[in-house]
C-alpha cells in the first residue's frame, strides 16, 4: 500500500502541474491565432472566446497524453535521482511491479482520452465551422463595422458604410423580409437621397476592370439566393486594366451583388466532422483513415505509460533534463507516425487492420519487450561478457598445500 499510494501522490501532482501549464500554452497560441482569424474576418470577434474554447477541447486528448508521459518520465527520473528506486528495487521491487500502479493511476486519464478522441473531437470540430460559416455565410453588408474598409470575394472588393450608416443597420429591426435600409430610420418623408450618413464605397475587380462605386444612400435586398445592395444617388467610375480607358457614370439607382454564401452541407461530410459510428457504417479509405487516428491517440495514451516507464534512466552526469528531451521526442515521433499512418489508409497503402498491428502493436510489444528486459537483465545470462581469471593462490599457501 505505501509502495502505490506514494507513487501515485506523486504521478497525481506532477500531472496536475504538467496539463496547467500545457493547456496555457495551448491556449495562448490558440488565442493568438484566433485573433488572426477574426481580424482577417473568418471569425465573429464576439466569439472569440467560444471558438477558442471548442479549438483546445478537440486538442485535448494530445495534450492529456503528452502530460501523462511527461508526468511518468519526470516521476521516475526524480526517483532515480533521490536513489529511492534504488531502495524498491532492494526491498524486493523490479522495475515491472511499477507497471501496475501507472495503470491504476492512468486508466481514468486513459479512458477520458478515449472518450475525447471517439466523440468529442467530431462535435467540436463541428461547433467550429458552423461558427465560422454562419459569420462567412453573412453578407458583406451585415458584417460591415463602423468606419471600416471590409475586404470581401478573395480581396476583390472592398466595402465601405460610415458609421451612422453601419448603426442604422443594427438598429433596422422593422423592415420587410428580403429587404434592409441603410442610412438611420427616417421619421418624416425624408427621401433616401437626402438620408444624412448614408454614404457608401464599393470598390471591385472583375473582368480585366476595376471598378469604384460611390452613393448616398442604399438598401439590401434578397432575390433566391443572391443578395444585392441597391444603391441610391451615386455614380460610378469603371477603368479598363488592359488599356486605362476610364468611363464615368452617374445613376438614380443601381444594384450590386454582394458575397452571399450558405453553409456548406458537403464540406459537413468531411471524416473529421463526422462522428466514429458514422465512420464505421461507411468504412471507406478516408473514414477510416480518421478512425486509424481517433482509434490511435487512445491506443498510443496507453502505449506512452509503458514507454515512459521502459525508456527511462537517469545519468547523474547528465541530470533529469535527459528524460524530458527523450519524452518530447518520443511523442513528437508517435505522433507524426500517426500522422503518416493515417495518410497511408487514406491512401490505400496499407489497411486499417495493419496499421493497428504494425504500428501501435509493435510498438507496445517492444516497449514491453524493452521493460522485460531491463526487469530481468540482471539474471539473464550474459555469454558475451568476459569471465575474469582465477587469481593464484600466494606462495605462502602454496607450501602449507
Amino acid at each position: 500500500m505505501l509502495f502505490d499510494s506514494s507513487l501515485r501522490k506523486e504521478l497525481g501532482r506532477s500531472f496536475g502541474a504538467t496539463l496547467v501549464v500545457l493547456i496555457t500554452i495551448v491556449m495562448t497560441m490558440m488565442l493568438i491565432r484566433t485573433l488572426g482569424q477574426a481580424s482577417a474576418g473568418h471569425v465573429n470577434p464576439s466569439e472569440i472566446m467560444l471558438v477558442m474554447g471548442f479549438t483546445v477541447l478537440g486538442h485535448l486528448p494530445t495534450i492529456l497524453t503528452l502530460s501523462l508521459f511527461v508526468a511518468i518520465t519526470a516521476t521516475l527520473s526524480r526517483m532515480y535521482m533521490a536513489s529511492e528506486m534504488v531502495v524498491w528495487f532492494a526491498s524486493g521491487r523490479g522495475l515491472l511491479a511499477f507497471l501496475p500502479p501507472l495503470l491504476r493511476f492512468a486508466w481514468p486519464v486513459l479512458l477520458g482520452i478515449a472518450v475525447l478522441a471517439l466523440a468529442v473531437w467530431p462535435w467540436t470540430n463541428q461547433q467550429v465551422r458552423e461558427l465560422r460559416e454562419r459569420y462567412e455565410s453573412r453578407g458583406d453588408v451585415d458584417r460591415v463595422a463602423p468606419g471600416q474598409f471590409i475586404e470581401s470575394a478573395g480581396g476583390r472588393r472592398v466595402l465601405y458604410i460610415d458609421k451612422k450608416a453601419a448603426d442604422a443597420v443594427r438598429s433596422a429591426t422593422g423592415a420587410p423580409a428580403g429587404r434592409t435600409d441603410f442610412g438611420p430610420a427616417r421619421p418624416d418623408a425624408e427621401t433616401e437621397a437626402d438620408a444624412p450618413g448614408g454614404n457608401i464605397f464599393i470598390a471591385a475587380t472583375e473582368k480585366g476592370r476595376e471598378i469604384v462605386t460611390s452613393a448616398r444612400g442604399g438598401r439590401l435586398q434578397t432575390q433566391g439566393a443572391e443578395r444585392f445592395v441597391i444603391l441610391d444617388q451615386g455614380q460610378r467610375l469603371e477603368t479598363d486594366l488592359e488599356t486605362g480607358e476610364m468611363r464615368l457614370s452617374e445613376f438614380r439607382e443601381y444594384g450590386a451583388r454582394v458575397s452571399a454564401r450558405s453553409l456548406d452541407s458537403a464540406g459537413l461530410q468531411a471524416p473529421r466532422y463526422r462522428s466514429t459510428l458514422a465512420l464505421l457504417r461507411q468504412p471507406d479509405r478516408n473514414n477510416q483513415a480518421e478512425f486509424s487516428w481517433r482509434l490511435g491517440l487512445a491506443l498510443a495514451a496507453l502505449n506512452c505509460v509503458v514507454i515512459a516507464l521502459a525508456g527511462t534512466r537517469v545519468n547523474p552526469r547528465v541530470g533529469r533534463s535527459a528524460g524530458m528531451v527523450f519524452s518530447l521526442f518520443a511523442f513528437a515521433a508517435y505522433y507524426n507516425l500517426l500522422n503518416v499512418g493515417q495518410s497511408w489508409v487514406a491512401s490505400g497503402k496499407v489497411s486499417l487492420a495493419a496499421l493497428l498491428c504494425l504500428l501501435h502493436g509493435g510498438i507496445f510489444a517492444a516497449a514491453l519487450g524493452a521493460l522485460l528486459l531491463r526487469h530481468w537483465g540482471g539474471w539473464l545470462p550474459r555469454p558475451w561478457a568476459r569471465q575474469p581469471a582465477p587469481s593464484a593462490p600466494p606462495d605462502g599457501q602454496k607450501g602449507a598445500a
